[in-house]
């Protein structure tokens, strides 16, 4: 499911990165790192060539609300395009190792100027972040909590889940509690609660901080899933 989501996003975008990876500078990544942070000036973008970033917006009272895990193959600072004295609007921390193809704005704004059919795979690329984006607010104020919870981990499931021979489904990637509290917009606390409830039903086990999902189906009838398509259902 992963992989072919992939290979299509890469077909449907491959100009885009290709331009950006053409840029011939790259910046190496180390966890625990920021390649930007809200408010500083916006003058590259970056295709993520290997490692992981996690995009976040952090309020004046320290909370942080994560929106995506971005992999390789993603772009990254792209919101800051066609505007003056732009600024990052969000923050990229490194979690993994890596490495990023880094282009300046500039640059891809005359090429987008020049090129259209350049452009409008631009626009198909804004528009399916931007419909990520707008599905993932509407699980957290029509499903509260709990409803955040369970999209985050069909999400998750979409983006890094590999298949088991039992059917039941491993998220490939390394969570606190903490950081699910961070997508869904509570607290780490809740988020304890509700995973300890699904574990006690059956619906999911933990092991060494990786979450395996035995029931997929329970997540989706509890939030009413919409079935999205896996480019729009997933936590890139």
């Amino acid at each position: 499911m992963l992989a072919a989501k992939k290979a299509d996003d890469h077909d449907r975008f491959a100009h885009l990165r290709e331009l950006v990876r053409s840029a011939n500078h790259t910046v190496k990544m180390r966890k625990g790192t920021f390649l930007f942070q809200e408010g500083m000036d916006a003058a590259e973008l970056y295709l993520i060539l290997s490692g992981k970033v996690q995009i976040s917006k952090i309020g004046a009272d320290g909370k942080e609300m994560c929106f995506r895990i971005c992999g390789p193959g993603e772009i990254i600072g792209e919101l800051t395009l066609f505007t003056a004295e732009p600024r990052y609007l969000l923050t990229a921390k490194v979690i993994e190792d890596g490495e990023v193809a880094a282009m300046k704005k500039d640059d891809l704004e005359q090429q987008l100027l020049t090129n259209p059919a350049l452009t409008y795979e631009y626009m198909q690329w804004v528009s399916m972040h931007a419909r990520r984006t707008q599905t993932k607010f509407r699980d957290l104020i029509m499903h509260g909590k709990k409803g955040a919870l369970y999209s985050t981990l069909i999400r998750m499931c979409n983006s890094y889940g590999v298949q088991l021979d039992n059917g039941s489904i491993l998220i490939d990637l390394t969570l606190k509690n903490q950081d699910l509290a961070n997508f869904c917009g509570t607290t780490r606390e809740s988020v304890n609660r509700m995973l300890n409830a699904l574990k006690q039903q059956g619906i999911l086990s933990i092991k060494k901080g990786k979450i395996t999902i035995h029931d997929l189906d329970y997540l989706k009838k509890e939030i009413h899933c919409e079935n999205c398509p896996a480019e729009i259902c997933c936590i890139e």
